[in-house]
């Protein structure tokens, strides 16, 4: 398709010139006459020079001729032409037999249009081996990501353009394969608990049951037996209760898992990757965000991790805030560096400020905002393995919530 259309292109362009130099072959010579006719008529005859000229040759006004003994008109239309300028007629002598240019403009834009359609196709060619090539073999990985094919590895590309876009792509397929392998155990090990404790449960209240159905039909009309019956169903009924606290606490146990790796970073970099994460988006929201004055310095932790708790708490506040005030100040207290973000417009009470970080858990002001009530629940969890911590308060009607981080 490419080909044809450069062909056009080059068949159109020779077309065009061939159809100009038709009309133009020939009467050069007209043209520059009527360029001597503008000299003569603005300036004078003197400042006519012929060797401006390919085709003119000489101009001789009337008067010159006579001295000649020549004829004025002699030869009329044949080599010459007569103009009268300024009420004086003038002979302009031209050359008919000089080569046209036009063959030498043809061969010089073929050249170039040759030239131009061979470097197109070798950047096409280009495009196609090192990018739409390797694009095209990866064009069913999502799809097959989404179908759970996670355990075949994606082919190494050394592309440079998508080298690290493969890379990536395997490193998230390797994620999804893990994350799969660790909630099928997580799944087997809460189904063999609840099969446990549920046998276990069967025991005591078997028991009860047998007691109640004695009691109820006078088999221990003895009162100091009765009181007896009743001890051991209390008993029961407190091994029951302890199963049935095995199982909310395993409910509430920490469910989800999160690899850190530890090291050191600048806080430079983790405020930089924030600020450029929300930089569009407070831009189209038109909320001002602003990042208060602080010394560079080393932290410990997990630079990913790190980011994403303060994406966490950002998006709370963009989310539960009314966008007028959004702000994160950066203090430092003994061997702790403290991140807060202050968000104006919250609605929570002051009561429920204590289970924020509680897992699953939405205060009064969530009811027309989506969300799992986890990300504060990540965010101290993650800070917790990194040996930091993160807190929240209320001041001056501002809801402040800050990460502290360890410093090297």
């Amino acid at each position: 398709m490419t080909v044809c259309v450069m062909a056009v292109v080059i068949v159109g362009a020779n077309f065009l010139l061939l159809m100009e130099r038709g009309k133009t072959e020939g009467r050069r010579y007209r043209v520059e006459a009527n360029r001597v006719v503008e000299t003569i008529r603005e300036k004078g005859l003197s400042d006519v020079k012929t060797s401006e000229y390919e085709t003119i040759t000489e101009v001789v006004p009337l008067s010159s001729m006579a001295d000649r003994g020549k004829s004025f008109f002699e030869g009329e239309g044949e080599d010459y032409l007569i103009r009268e300028v300024n009420g004086t007629y003038y002979r302009i002598e031209y050359r008919s037999d000089v080569p046209e240019s036009s063959g030498h403009t043809i061969v010089v834009m073929n050249f170039v249009l040759a030239a131009m359609s061979f470097f197109l196709l070798g950047v096409l060619f280009f495009i196609r081996q090192k990018i739409l090539k390797p694009f095209s073999s990866l064009v069913e990985v999502p799809y097959e990501l989404s179908k759970g094919n996670l355990a075949v590895p994606m082919k190494e590309n050394k592309s440079r353009y998508f080298g690290r876009f493969v890379w990536g792509l395997d490193l998230l397929r390797e994620n999804l394969e893990e994350q799969k392998k660790k909630e099928l155990k997580l799944q087997k090990e809460k189904k063999t608990l609840i099969l446990s404790i549920s046998h276990d449960i069967k025991t005591p209240l078997s028991a009860i049951k047998l007691y109640a159905k004695a009691l109820s039909k006078g088999l221990y009309p003895e009162r100091e037996k009765q009181n007896e019956i009743a001890v051991h169903i209390n008993q029961k009924a407190d091994e029951i209760e302890g199963f049935v606290s095995q199982i909310v606490q395993a409910s509430r146990g920490d469910f989800l898992q999160f690899e850190i790796v530890s090291g050191e970073f600048y806080l430079s970099e983790l405020l930089s990757q924030v600020k450029e994460y929300y930089k569009e988006q407070q831009e189209l929201l038109r909320i001002p965000f602003e990042i208060g004055d602080y010394a560079d310095c080393l932290i410990k932790g997990d630079l990913d991790r790190g980011v994403e708790v303060l994406q966490n708490i950002m998006e709370n506040a963009l989310k539960y805030g009314d966008g007028e005030v959004l702000q994160m100040e950066i203090t430092r207290e003994e061997d702790c560096q403290l991140v807060t973000v202050r968000n104006s417009g919250c609605q929570l009470q002051e009561h429920e400020l204590p289970h924020i970080f509680e897992s699953f858990w939405r205060g009064s002001n969530a009811k027309k905002n989506e969300g799992s009530g986890l990300g504060l629940y990540i965010c101290r969890q993650m800070m917790r393995k990194m040996d930091g911590e993160v807190y929240a308060e209320m001041k001056d009607g501002m809801m402040c919530v800050t990460a502290v981080f360890r410093m090297v």
